[in-house]
């Protein structure tokens, strides 16, 4: 397996704003071994001011490029403002042993694992030890964001005791109510513990698995990053 070593952390301002809970996080994660005005419109028309028989004319054109500036100025705002509102909000860590109801989302397979697993709703321990758990808030399955995925390595059945041998190409695919989604890795990486932002939500379809790392520790965790396969 290639992997690589954490890059700075480019956290994004909801990131920032889950800094409160990165004790409970740690704890979470850590489970693995037992997560201006009319003159600036006149300039922009090139309007000159040599004469006074062109300025009606100056005017009429100055006033046209102005309104599809507006338009367009608007056009993205609102483009701007849909794509945000559309990111799915991930829930802040919760605590390691908070009970969970069970909630079946679907399944989860890592075909070069021989992985094929219930995929659970939640990453509190209650979860986890019963199979891979679904990071509320975070986006599901075939959707736009960021689908969050942890899973132990040594306890329970450890379905993901594997993953450091997952490489570019690899798939992991869910199937839900909603369909089959196929996700191939796209690289492998270690962090530190409270490298939360790795739950950050984008506008792109992908995942990510999480778990501790190295096997047997709760030094680092390992991180596989994936995107949906079109």
């Amino acid at each position: 397996m290639r992997s690589r070593t954490a890059s700075p952390s480019t956290a994004l301002p909801a990131a920032r704003r889950l800094a409160a809970a990165l004790v409970a996080a740690c704890a979470l994660l850590a489970a693995c071994s037992d997560d201006s005005s009319t003159a600036a419109v006149t300039t922009a028309a090139g309007a000159s001011t040599t004469t006074a028989k062109p300025a009606p004319t100056t005017t009429r054109p100055a006033t046209t490029t102005t309104k599809p500036s507006t338009t367009t100025s608007t056009s993205s705002t609102i483009a701007a403002s849909t794509t945000t509102a559309a990111l799915p909000v991930p829930q802040p860590p919760p605590e390691p042993r908070a009970a969970e109801p069970h909630n079946e989302l679907g399944t989860i397979e890592i075909p070069a694992l021989d992985v094929v697993r219930p995929l659970l709703e939640g990453v509190t321990l209650t979860t986890l030890d019963k199979g891979p758990g679904h990071w509320p808030g975070t986006a599901m399955p075939g959707h736009v964001g960021n689908v969050v995925i942890g899973g132990h390595r040594t306890s329970k059945d450890r379905p993901f005791r594997y993953v450091d041998q997952l490489v570019a190409g690899d798939e992991v695919i869910f199937t839900t109510a909603e369909g089959r989604f196929v996700y191939k890795v796209t690289s492998v990486e270690i962090v530190t513990p409270d490298a939360i932002w790795v739950i950050d939500q984008t506008p792109a379809y992908t995942a990510t698995l999480f778990a501790c790392h190295p096997v047997g520790s709760t030094k680092e965790r390992i991180i596989v990053h994936l995107a949906l396969v079109a």
